[in-house]
């Protein structure tokens, strides 16, 4: 076992002890992380499928077990929410976790986070949704938290890469 998969396993132990003591919205964001962590380490699709639904559960019972949160982390929970359905799909390819992460973000446009807006691209793109990929990407550009490089490389967006519109994107925030 690797050295990083152990400190995973040691904290993720260190976490369920602290979830013993009480609950609160930073420790269910940092146990549901820690497992998505380990999905990313995990070469076993069952191991993976594991570990999502805990997180899944972790962070959703952090959104919602609590009266009182910062807005900041509350958009956290959600956007490793939208992470971990997105891995899902990733693993299943049944476009129902793309439509779950859309959802959970659509409610929170609102907040103009940039992440948002990316996550709700990279959904629609998982369900071959042209148009809203383009409307929530147009969004995500114009965003402080805009990566072009990211927008570049992920493989959701790699069908628009030769669209004009797609093209006008990058161009307009490679300046």
């Amino acid at each position: 076992m690797r050295n990083s998969t152990q400190q995973l396993i040691q904290r993720i132990g260190e976490t369920d002890q602290l979830f013993l003591q009480g609950n609160t919205p930073e420790l269910a964001l940092e146990r549901a992380d820690l497992r998505l962590q380990l999905v990313s380490l995990s070469e076993l699709r069952q191991e993976q499928i594991y570990f999502l639904q805990e997180a899944i559960v972790l962070l959703e019972q952090g959104r919602v077990e609590f009266e009182e949160m910062p807005v900041t982390l509350y958009i956290n929970l959600s956007l490793h929410l939208a992470k971990a359905y997105m891995m899902y799909f990733e693993l299943t390819r049944d476009a129902k976790y793309a439509l779950i992460t859309q959802q959970i973000l659509k409610a929170m446009t609102h907040y103009a986070h940039g992440d948002i807006f990316f996550f709700l691209a990279y959904a629609s793109a998982s369900k071959n949704e042209s148009a809203l990929c383009r409307h929530w990407l147009g969004k995500y550009s114009k965003t402080a938290e805009f990566d072009l490089e990211l927008l570049q490389i992920h493989p959701a967006f790699n069908a628009y890469q030769t669209e004009v519109w797609f093209k006008q994107i990058l161009k307009s925030r490679m300046h």
